[in-house]
């Protein structure tokens, strides 16, 4: 699975913006998709995950009520939406995907070693 992440950039605090990551290479509708971010200096860190068709996402507490995953199949896409955002969201976001449908599991789907495919991250910036 090939992955390619785009939609960052530098905006202000409370503003939105929308990733987007297209995926090729593999039957999409049947992987499980995730973004991750890493921030300067830190781990990478879970942000949400997806499904294969939609229908379970998983949030990291940090983001949750703020930030929204969601996929097309038809056009291999999965978007993560983001609202409300803040300094501390600053990070280069990834997205990854993996073919283990168990992966979603709530115990395991945080878990960078859950998904084998990444793309190249996409850097957002957020201004205070």
């Amino acid at each position: 699975v090939q992955l390619q992440a785009s939609g960052g950039g530098l905006v202000q605090a409370g503003d939105s913006l929308r990733l987007s990551c297209a995926a090729s290479g593999h039957t999409f509708s049947s992987v499980i998709m995730g973004w991750f971010r890493q921030a300067p200096g830190k781990a990478r860190e879970f942000v949400a995950a997806i499904s294969w068709n939609g229908g379970m996402t998983h949030y990291a507490d940090s983001i949750k009520g703020r930030f929204t995953i969601s996929r097309d199949n038809a056009k291999n896409t999965v978007w993560l939406q983001m609202n409300s955002l803040k300094a501390e969201d600053t990070a280069v976001y990834y997205c990854a995907a993996d073919t283990d449908r168990a992966n979603l599991h709530r115990t395991v789907v945080h878990h960078t070693s859950a998904y084998r495919y990444w793309g190249r991250g996409t850097q957002v910036t957020v201004s205070s």
